[in-house]
C-alpha cells in the first residue's frame, strides 16, 4: 500500500483490541501512561513541534484539494464555514473546538492516547464524547499509516460531528454497540460502523459524495472510491452491511450508499436484537 486510509491497517477505535493494563500496552502506538480512568490525556498542544506543525498543514491542503467535488455537502459546510475548523491554522486545540462543537450539536472532543478498548469507546459515543488521538504520524509515515492518528481522527470524523442528525445517529450507535457486545452482536455492528461511519457514501441531487471518514482523510480511497470503476456502490442496507465483511488491508471492493442522513437514522432506529439472532442463524 502507498498511500493514507483507515483500512491500511487499522480498525475503529473499540474494535479488535484489548487492553489488558492502564500502564499501555506494548504492541499499541501512543503513551497510556498517565490516562486518566476513561482513557482520557491532556492535549499538551506545547508539545507539538514546529516540524509536526508543517507536516500537519501538508497532509491538511492535500486533502483539502481533493474533497470540493468529491465530499458531502455537510462535511464541506462544516470545513468551509466554520473558523473552529480553519485547519489551515495548524494543529487543532480541542478546547477551542469544543466550544463550537458543544453549541451546535452538544458534543466534545476527548482527548485520547491511541486506540481504546470496547467499552471505553462505545461509551464516549453514547455520552456524546469523541475521543481523538493526540499525536501525529511521523514524517516516513505520510503516506501510510498503522494506526489512525490525529490526522485521520480530525480531519475526517469532526467536521460531520457539527451535522445534529449525523451526530444523534453516532450517539445512538454508541448506545446501540454496548447493547450489541452484551448480546454477542459487536462484529456485526463492526462491520456497519465500517461501512457508514468510516467507509459511507450519499447521494446527493443525483451525485454520489463521501460522508466517510476512512474515506474523507485518504488521498487514494477517496479517489478510488468515487471516481473509480472497479469497486461495487450498492444501496445502503442494514443487513446487507451487517454480512458483508471488510478489508482493513486495502481499499474496499464494495461501498454503501445512503440516498439521506434520515434514511441512516431511521434504517438504524430499530432494535436489532433480531437481526443478530438472524445473523447467529445465518453463521454470518
Amino acid at each position: 500500500m502507498d498511500t493514507t486510509t483507515l483500512s491500511d491497517a487499522a480498525l475503529p477505535a473499540g474494535f479488535d483490541i484489548s487492553l489488558k493494563t492502564r500502564d499501555g500496552n506494548p504492541g499499541l502506538r501512543g503513551n497510556y501512561a498517565s490516562m486518566a480512568a476513561d482513557y482520557t490525556v491532556p492535549q499538551a498542544m506545547s508539545d507539538y513541534t514546529s516540524e509536526q506543525q508543517a507536516r500537519w498543514l501538508r497532509l491538511v491542503e492535500r486533502q483539502l484539494a481533493l474533497i470540493p467535488s468529491r465530499a458531502c455537502k455537510e462535511f464541506l459546510d462544516a470545513v468551509n464555514g466554520l473558523t473552529a475548523l480553519d485547519m489551515r491554522r495548524g494543529i487543532p486545540n480541542f478546547a477551542d473546538v469544543n466550544v463550537a462543537l458543544k453549541a451546535a450539536t452538544n458534543w466534545t472532543l476527548v482527548a485520547v492516547p491511541g486506540l481504546l478498548p470496547d467499552d471505553v469507546f462505545f461509551t464516549h459515543l453514547a455520552n456524546r464524547r469523541f475521543p481523538v488521538t493526540v499525536w501525529l504520524r511521523e514524517e516516513r509515515e505520510f503516506d501510510y499509516i498503522v494506526e489512525p492518528d490525529i490526522f485521520h481522527d480530525f480531519f475526517g470524523h469532526v467536521p460531520m460531528l457539527f451535522t445534529p442528525i449525523y451526530a444523534d445517529h453516532l450517539q445512538a450507535y454508541g448506545e446501540g454497540a454496548l447493547k450489541a457486545k452484551r448480546l454477542g452482536g459487536l462484529d456485526w455492528l463492526a462491520r456497519l460502523y465500517w461501512y457508514t461511519i468510516e467507509f459511507g457514501l450519499i447521494r446527493e441531487k443525483g451525485a454520489t459524495k463521501a460522508y466517510g471518514a476512512g474515506v474523507l482523510s485518504s488521498p487514494k480511497e477517496l479517489i478510488y472510491a468515487l471516481d473509480s470503476p472497479i469497486p461495487k456502490r450498492v444501496p445502503f442496507d442494514v443487513m446487507t452491511s451487517m454480512r458483508t465483511a471488510f478489508l482493513i488491508d486495502d481499499v474496499q471492493t464494495t461501498y454503501f450508499v445512503l440516498e439521506s442522513f434520515q434514511q441512516l437514522r431511521d434504517d438504524t432506529a430499530p432494535d436489532f436484537t433480531p437481526h443478530y439472532e438472524q445473523l447467529k442463524r445465518e453463521g454470518a
